[in-house]
């Protein structure tokens, strides 16, 4: 039999969505599943947005440049330039999600067997975008305790070598919603400045940030120019997950033109989800008022509610929609493929992310799991609820 490849065989699974085939048992059982386990939004998709695809004149679905439209990226580069960063057409080149960004910044930067250093927990697909760019995860532990702050800058420089040639962020965070502050986005600007690394910024959930906090992109940071990458999507910002558009910005033009060329071999991005994220750059400012509010309640909600169970520990997230919560069970993988496949409260039942995968440290985040609150308040209160409940019962 034909052998699979190395590099196959250790792809990770997502622990977003490997309990997939337990929830639809749960579903084919009758039960009713609360997702908290992935962050798709059930806010409406801006109508501007689907107008746009819904009106599209067009009688040949054409290849458009591999960098995306020429009109959306200038209208882009308007709508960064609003909101103060310094960002031109020609720093952009939009990809198929910010997953391809990812994906292009890391085959700019970086050969098979190099490094790159990411605060963890950290959003679960970039252990899969390294193991796919044969780049080696060097982790700087963040911990709940110490509410998922940067950890001190003298423990990533211990882990610098002559291999390192990136840093990770992702502001605010994905799974814990940690937003890191201007003197934090500063000391890692100092830092790649003085050992010559990348500084890649994954910056999709910058709108969503709450209590008068204030977002630093690091497109704001003057002196590392040739050092900032920023990853961005439309995904989370209008709730367009499926339109799977998102871009990738560096004044380097070094590293564009290499971008380029990935950009080329993959042809180009898709036609119907750049006209609707074109639109979507039309949205008011009304939506996002409305977005925000909504989910400072949803969190205040969630927090509020795990507070009230025995034995589980949670933070306060300052930005995106997802917090990090340390259960009382040894093992969040079998608890949570249990709430799935053998538990129901009243014929329901949650699904959560255990949070192990995402760590690249072996043995950390055993007990804990990640909770997205893309939900209505009320479902989040049955939610916890149900969770509260199993965990009296469950015997791991």
């Amino acid at each position: 039999m034909p052998k699979i490849s190395n590099k196959g065989q250790h792809m990770p699974e997502s622990p977003i969505r490997k309990l997939v085939p337990y929830s639809e048992i749960a579903k084919k059982k009758g039960h009713k599943v609360y997702h908290l386990n992935i962050g798709q939004p059930d806010i409406k998709t801006p109508q501007v947005a689907l107008d746009a695809v819904k009106n599209a004149d067009i009688k040949i679905l054409e290849y458009s440049h591999s960098a995306g439209f020429d009109s959306y990226r200038t209208k882009l580069a308007l709508s960064y330039q609003k909101i103060g960063l310094p960002i031109n057409k020609e720093d952009i080149i939009i990809t198929t999600g910010g997953s391809e960004a990812l994906l292009f910044a890391m085959g700019s930067t970086m050969d098979a067997g190099d490094e790159i250093i990411i605060p963890e927990p950290f959003y679960a697909n970039y252990n899969g975008f390294s193991t796919a760019s044969g780049v080696k995860v060097i982790p700087v532990i963040s911990t709940l305790d110490e509410g998922f702050a940067l950890p001190a800058i003298s423990e990533f420089e211990k882990l610098i070598t002559s291999r390192t040639k990136a840093i990770l962020i992702c502001n605010p965070g994905n799974p814990t919603g940690y937003l890191y502050s201007e003197s934090e986005i500063q000391q890692l600007a100092d830092l790649v400045k003085k050992h010559d690394l990348f500084l890649i910024a994954d910056e999709v959930y910058r709108e969503f940030v709450y209590d008068g906090f204030k977002h630093y992109s690091i497109m704001n940071i003057p002196g590392i120019e040739e050092n900032a990458i920023m990853i961005d999507s439309v995904s989370k910002r209008y709730s367009m997950c499926g339109a799977r558009i998102g871009c990738i910005v560096s004044k380097n033009k070094d590293l564009m033109s290499t971008a380029m060329k990935f950009a080329q071999a993959r042809l180009s991005p898709p036609t119907f989800a750049q006209i609707a994220s074109e639109a979507a750059l039309d949205t008011p400012q009304s939506y996002f008022d409305e977005v925000i509010t909504e989910y400072k309640e949803r969190r205040d909600t969630l927090i509020s509610e795990l507070n009230k169970i025995e034995g589980v520990k949670v933070g306060i997230p300052k930005g995106a929609f997802y917090c990090i919560a340390q259960l009382p069970v040894q093992d969040a993988d079998h608890f949570a493929q249990w709430l799935l496949e053998t538990y129901d409260f009243n014929g329901e039942t949650v699904m959560v992310a255990p949070a192990a995968g995402f760590y690249s440290t072996p043995g950390v985040g055993k007990n804990e799991v990640r909770i997205a609150y893309v939900l209505k308040k009320e479902d989040l209160i049955k939610s916890v609820k149900i969770l509260g409940e199993a965990l009296k019962v469950y015997k791991k």
